[in-house]
């Protein structure tokens, strides 16, 4: 390929609205692959947490001690860690106010709910974003080789001889435009319907551990060493 068909002269000889268009285009490539390695090992921290709560959960340890446990942390909780310590702020604060047990086993299912939503709103953080480069990008692109075009066809009609070597670098110009907008959309999309499925594997986990724990509390209700209770002593 010739200097004159390079890419780099391709790109400098393009007209300013389509280098600008490829510039923020880039820019846009970076962001997205900025989210998307954030996000990759964000995904793989909530795993491992979750994971290594579960385990401990149905190890055979008190609720008590977990929950002194987990209050004792400073940082790096798990969301199984926050959803069970909400769940066991609300029932235990409402065993204290001495109401029946279905208002306790109520209070805390609700405080879990409130706290899975906020977990998954937490997981789900600029998943938007990378959903909106996949959609967006190729139309950005195709604007961008549609105003290339449209500049390399006035630039032509000054000419009074008309060949290839004088359309092809004008035309081609105009598609980097288009190649750029792909190469920001396609990771995009790739990596949204990934991270989407992996939330969603989240979800069903937080979800399930919810019902799990509220079957726990409500065997324990009544009894005096309900919260004191070990989880692995009655099975899953």
């Amino acid at each position: 390929m010739t200097n004159e068909m390079s890419i780099t002269a391709l790109v400098l000889q393009a007209s300013f609205v389509v280098q600008l268009v490829m510039a923020g285009l880039l820019l846009t490539s970076l962001a997205s692959w900025t989210v998307i390695f954030g996000k990759l090992f964000g995904l793989r921290r909530v795993r491992a947490g979750n994971d290594e709560f579960e385990r401990e959960f149905w190890s055979g340890r008190s609720l008590t001690e977990m929950n002194q446990a987990i209050a004792a942390k400073t940082a790096g909780t798990a969301p199984l860690e926050r959803i069970f310590a909400s769940g066991m702020r609300e029932f235990l604060k409402l065993r204290e106010r001495r109401l029946d047990g279905q208002a306790q086993l109520d209070g805390a299912r609700r405080a879990m709910r409130a706290s899975l939503q906020r977990e998954i709103d937490a997981v789900e953080s600029r998943l938007s974003f990378l959903a909106s480069v996949g959609s967006v990008s190729p139309y950005v692109g195709l604007f961008g080789t549609v105003w290339g075009i449209m500049h390399a066809f006035v630039n032509l009609g000054t000419l009074q001889q008309v060949t290839l070597a004088t359309v092809a670098p004008a035309i081609a110009e105009a598609l980097i435009a288009t190649a750029i907008g792909l190469f920001a959309a396609i990771p995009a999309v790739v990596a949204y319907n990934r991270f989407a499925r992996d939330i969603d594997r989240i979800a069903i986990q937080l979800e399930t551990f919810i019902e799990e724990f509220t079957n726990i509390l409500q065997r324990n209700v009544g009894a005096a060493a309900g919260p004191a209770a070990a989880p692995g002593a009655g099975g899953r």
